[in-house]
């Protein structure tokens, strides 16, 4: 794991939405079990002087949970976020964050009264400017110390109940790689290698969807943020029908390494990335935490994985098949659940025919097994950056379905979904607080869109906007061009005429001259004369 430097910077940004806050990561508010900080506006816990919001007390659900944990207070992540906090801030109207500071997504505004959507684009749609700065974000994202978030390097009992607060810092975008481990961590049950490893708060169950989205939306959000651009979004891959990783160039997401496949080329900013929270093994071996200590480069070498796990990339086929599958989930709402539209496209069904339990990877799950490095490891997938792109196709998949078929919310199950799946679960570890039901949504109440879901005309202005772009880039030189060409025609039309008139003389007096000098020797009594044979080599050339 690699131990992120303490980068200097003036610029200050606002706290965003993930856990932990610095605030709320103190001895104090552990003890107290209270996350509820000032906002800046009036100096009040949450905003309440100024009606943003209040400190509440947490009501967790109590719906029964599926079979497959047997256990209770062991881990964390249970009834979260109870285990740290049981008062945070609870929002009125359209505010949100951890302390009522921002609004909610797709609002905007002093007041949060303002609706706004962005659109999530085709990343071969960018223009090259807007590649270079998708490139540009990421990269200060990983090299910017977060200085709203620290993550927690050991368990509450190994803090002795908030007695002994033990967190870490990391930078902006590793708060999110450090999330993703998180949610996804097996449970640890108490000493080295005793752990349960049949477990996920966001994966093998139906909050795969709900979670993600959630997760992308604040990323997004926190890097638009730290480089000061409200309307950033981030693209999304279709890999439909690929026969290879096309967005691991240079220019995007990092292309292969000449002398060690397994690693990025040193022309991609991201070969000096280093990865965090992805050996999971060990630390179960352990009985630990991830620390968040780096622990090597960005590893990635598409398309040499097993071939026995993963026979190909999804194709068309695939995933018109997996959008019409009707049922959001079914039966036991994990791995196993046939005909279940969640199961299918998490991978763990199989693409052509909907059974569960299949014995090959799809759809999602086929994209982390080809890539074969770190997005491979569940755990620390979200070390590569093209986890980014990925993860945004597979929610404009998730959003098509929502329109296609609009599901009754009732189809969201309220009990006996796998641990941190119920509707009324609260998703680790995000804070402030989202229920699993509550991004059982569009995107459009979310406050962004996707290209490829738009009609046919707004799908071409589209896809041509990025030559538009390099035309408008272009434009002051082409017109500079034509001004210049204009300028030499006129100079050459003006003198033009002039050297045609001393052309014509010079070339009279030497033909005059040429006559007389010849009739001093020998008049021309021949047709083949000198001068004829000359004249008539001249006009040949022409």
């Amino acid at each position: 794991m690699w131990r992120v430097a303490v980068v200097t910077f003036t610029l200050i940004w606002a706290p965003s939405l993930q856990q932990f806050p610095r605030p709320c990561a103190t001895r104090q508010a552990l003890l107290a079990k209270e996350c509820c900080p000032p906002w800046e506006g009036d100096g009040s816990a949450c905003g309440a002087s100024t009606g943003r919001g209040f400190c509440q007390d947490v009501a967790a659900s109590d719906a029964p949970d599926g079979p497959r944990f047997p256990f209770s207070g062991v881990d964390d992540r249970e009834k979260w976020p109870s285990v740290f906090f049981n008062r945070t801030c609870r929002c009125t109207g359209d505010f949100m964050g951890f302390d009522c500071r921002d609004c909610k997504f797709g609002y905007f505004g002093e007041n949060c009264e303002q609706r706004r959507e962005s659109l999530r684009r085709n990343i071969f749609h960018l223009s090259r400017r807007e590649r270079l700065r998708l490139v540009s974000y990421l990269n200060l994202a990983k090299t910017t110390v977060s200085s709203d978030y620290v993550v927690p390097t050991g368990t509450y009992r190994e803090m002795d109940s908030g007695s002994n607060p033990m967190f870490a810092n990391v930078s902006v975008y590793d708060v999110f790689v450090w999330m993703h481990y998180y949610v996804s961590r097996d449970a640890l049950l108490g000493g080295p290698g005793n752990v349960w490893t049949d477990v996920d708060f966001a994966h093998w169950g139906p909050a795969f969807l709900p979670w993600h989205r959630v997760y992308l939306l604040h990323w997004e959000r926190e890097i638009g943020r730290l480089v000061g651009d409200a309307g950033f979004s981030i693209p999304y891959w279709d890999w439909r029908d690929t026969q290879e990783c096309d967005v691991c160039t240079d220019e995007l997401m990092g292309g292969q390494s000449t002398r060690d496949p397994s690693l990025l080329s040193p022309g991609s900013v991201f070969s000096s990335w280093r990865v965090l929270c992805s050996q999971a093994q060990d630390y179960n071996n352990r009985g630990v935490l991830c620390d968040a200590r780096a622990e090597g480069p960005l590893l990635r070498n598409p398309g040499n994985h097993d071939r026995n796990v993963v026979e190909r990339l999804p194709t068309s086929a695939d995933v018109a098949f997996t959008l019409s599958l009707a049922n959001y989930d079914t039966g036991t709402m994990d791995r196993t659940a046939n005909m279940s539209f969640r199961n299918t496209i998490e991978g763990f069904g199989d693409p052509q025919t909907g059974m569960g339990s299949s014995t090959r990877m799809g759809m999602h799950a086929a994209l982390h097994v080809f890539m074969n490095g770190s997005m491979s490891s569940v755990q620390g997938s979200a070390n590569d950056p093209v986890f980014l792109l990925h993860h945004s196709f597979v929610d404009s998949l998730y959003e098509e379905w929502l329109r296609r078929h609009r599901p009754d919310p009732s189809q969201y199950p309220s009990s006996n979904a796998p641990i941190g799946h119920n509707s009324e679960y609260y998703m680790v570890p995000f804070l402030p607080l989202h229920r699993n039901r509550e991004y059982f949504t569009s995107s459009k109440d979310l406050g962004y869109e996707y290209s490829r879901l738009l009609d046919a005309t707004q799908r071409l202005s589209e896809a041509v906007h990025p030559y538009l772009e390099e035309l408008q880039d272009a434009w002051p030189w082409m017109l500079l061009a034509s001004l210049c060409g204009g300028c030499v025609a006129a100079a050459v039309a003006v003198a033009a005429p002039k050297v045609k008139r001393q052309a014509l003389g010079s070339f009279r007096e030497w033909r005059w001259g040429r006559f007389f000098a010849f009739s001093e020797r020998e008049p021309l009594i021949r047709g083949n004369s000198l001068e004829e044979r000359e004249v008539s080599g001249y006009q040949a050339a022409i």
